[in-house]
């Protein structure tokens, strides 16, 4: 006799998954984070996921195993307003930096007062009669030791995209934004910096100072400010290096970090931007010698 109540497909699709879910319950599984980033690697062999997920996934388990001091950006490198600086010199740093928050100091840089969204600065521009510190919303301060689990899940529950590290003796040791979490989830962000193609790589800044891809073509970069940057007159080559980024990592002999300095041919760089060991933007200017010559 027929069953009168026959199972549909996706009813005996979920009994197959579940009696899975079983098998795997009962199997011996992995002991530790590394033996589990084995097997989702051994998943992807098969096809069971992709290769996107499974590196998603390896980022969410190895998440549990930072803190704030791990993926910070170290307080000498921290790019911060002076509360008492001219409206002018404000608007200046926030064009050239480009970041959509800044923390706010008085006095020195230590005394951190509160946290300046970059839009909020314009409202200055249409009723100057506004105090600066009326703008300012209250940072938020957390120590190194802080995972980044707890992290996150603060930055989503208090909808705040920034926070201020301080170590054990209570003194700023960087800050860490909700970008710097994600992508040891997710990889690389992209935003307003990352430019495709060659084209815009160079932009003009109002204070004579560029703004270059450290992954310009050498070639372009030297074209465009009539210097000789990498040019060894007894190479058969022209140039030996590719990027300008490459060049500048060669002669200070490491990848610099975001804020570092260097001087080359009479040109100087400073380091805005980085990503993925590798320098997104630089802030160029002349240096004075080489203006005045």
């Amino acid at each position: 006799m027929p069953d009168p109540h026959p199972a549909r497909p996706h009813e005996r699709e979920d009994k197959r998954s579940l009696l899975r879910k079983l098998i795997e319950f009962i199997r011996p599984g992995p002991d530790s984070t590394d033996e589990l980033i084995e097997t989702l690697a051994e998943a992807e062999d098969k096809s069971l996921i992709d290769a996107e997920s499974r590196v998603m996934l390896e980022g969410v388990l190895r998440l549990s195993g930072q803190s704030a001091g791990d993926v910070m950006v170290a307080a000498p490198r921290m790019d911060l307003l002076d509360i008492d600086a001219p409206y002018d010199e404000l608007l200046r740093q926030v064009i050239v930096t480009a970041h959509s928050r800044f923390p706010v100091y008085q006095g020195e840089r230590e005394n951190i007062i509160g946290i300046l969204l970059a839009k909020d600065l314009l409202k200055l521009q249409r009723a100057p009669e506004l105090n600066l510190r009326t703008l300012l919303r209250p940072p938020v301060f957390i120590p190194e030791s802080k995972g980044l689990n707890d992290l996150l899940r603060e930055f989503r529950a208090n909808r705040n995209h920034l926070a201020i590290v301080v170590d054990e003796f209570g003194r700023t040791a960087g800050l860490v934004t909700i970008e710097d979490v994600l992508e040891e989830i997710v990889g690389e962000i992209e935003d307003e910096f990352d430019i495709e193609g060659d084209a815009g790589d160079i932009f003009a800044l109002p204070d004579d100072s560029w703004r270059v891809a450290g992954d310009t073509p050498l070639e372009r970069f030297n074209e465009s400010f009539d210097v000789h940057l990498g040019v060894d007159p007894d190479s058969d080559l022209d140039v030996e290096f590719d990027t300008i980024g490459g060049l500048i990592a060669h002669e200070m002999g490491h990848v610099p970090s975001r804020g570092e300095r260097f001087s080359l041919g009479g040109m100087d760089f400073v380091v805005l931007h980085t990503k993925g060991g590798a320098v997104r933007w630089y802030k160029v200017s002349r240096t004075p010698t080489a203006v005045a010559a």
